[in-house]
């Protein structure tokens, strides 16, 4: 590795062993992936947008390292927080010394804390509430209906934001997303922030729930990206975290194969998921990838790997890795 490449450098001379290699086979089997033409689904779990991820993940979008996202409705709507409001964020390194007082103190002074960083309910919230529901409803006006993901493209796509950032656009991942208008799949939207208030709307009548494209459009969907973009090798699946942003579209390709009868769909053609999870409760997270063998997800000859690390270390290394830094 040059030495114009210092990331990337230590990395190959420091991480030898253990999750510190398999950290390394992970992002050289990346790179290969994508020089060979083949394409890179990328998927979020967790509050990563909060972890500022943006940092990293908005130029692997600009340098065509991915080509589609999975994403939570709390990283959809994060990156455009951490954008619009970032001086307002609150950060209490000792948080895990909290008492149930102080927690409720935060309350009261309308901070959300996720880990050791608090969202401004006022500046984040209910700023991006203002500005989406404008969308929603002129939508709705006009009798369409979108996706989660698109509607936000459409209000960052609009400027009416431009004069309320914070950070260097470049930063924000989902303004990369929506200047390239990026294949994204939102399972589970509902449960987030901007889900629960458009939920709100739907109990007092001001917005129809059908306004909002659902989780079975979003797989119906996916299925259909999947057969025009797979070719013979398929699509390579790189899960940061566990939970439904990897599990919903990890299920198209055993979707197209057993339940719609589907001949010569190639299985997901790379593997590595970010894990903490542990793997002897039963919980999918935690499953080592040969069990996905099983349940037609993966072949037997799919590169596999499983970094048991902390994702907010690992998935910027393993980006800066690819992108050459």
């Amino acid at each position: 590795m040059s030495q114009t490449a210092p990331i990337s450098s230590f990395i190959e001379k420091h991480y030898l062993h253990f999750n510190a290699a398999a950290l390394v086979d992970a992002a050289k089997a990346y790179k290969t992936h994508i020089a060979s033409g083949k394409k890179m689904m990328v998927t979020l779990a967790g509050a990563m947008s909060t972890a500022e991820l943006g940092l990293s993940f908005a130029e692997m979008i600009r340098q065509d390292k991915v080509q589609i996202i999975s994403c939570t409705g709390a990283n959809l709507e994060e990156d455009i927080m951490n954008l619009v409001a970032h001086s307002h964020y609150k950060r209490i390194p000792n948080y895990r010394d909290l008492t149930p007082e102080q927690e409720w103190d935060l309350l009261q002074n309308h901070l959300n804390r996720v880990t050791d960083t608090c969202i401004p309910e006022e500046e984040a919230f209910r700023k991006l509430q203002k500005h989406l529901y404008k969308v929603w409803k002129d939508a709705e006006d006009k009798g369409e209906r979108l996706f989660p993901h698109e509607f936000m493209f459409r209000m960052l796509n609009s400027g009416d934001l431009k004069a309320e950032y914070e950070i260097d656009p470049k930063n924000s991942w989902m303004i990369a997303a929506a200047e390239r208008n990026m294949p994204m799949v939102v399972p589970g939207w509902e449960d987030s922030t901007m889900g629960n208030i458009f939920a709100s709307y739907v109990f007092t009548g001001e917005l129809k729930a059908s306004t909002m494209k659902s989780g079975i459009e979003y797989m119906a969907w996916l299925a259909d990206w999947y057969i025009k973009n797979s070719g013979k090798d398929g699509i390579g699946f790189f899960q940061i975290g566990g939970g439904i942003a990897g599990d919903f579209p990890i299920c198209v390709v055993p979707m197209l194969h057993q339940d719609l009868e589907k001949d010569n769909v190639p299985f997901w053609s790379y593997f590595c998921q970010i894990s903490d999870s542990t793997t002897s409760y039963g919980s999918y997270s935690g499953a080592v990838p040969n069990e996905k063998i099983t349940w037609g997800k993966l072949s037997i000859e799919t590169p596999k790997f499983i970094i048991e690390s902390d994702a907010t270390i690992v998935a910027p290394l393993m980006f800066a890795y690819v992108l050459g830094w």
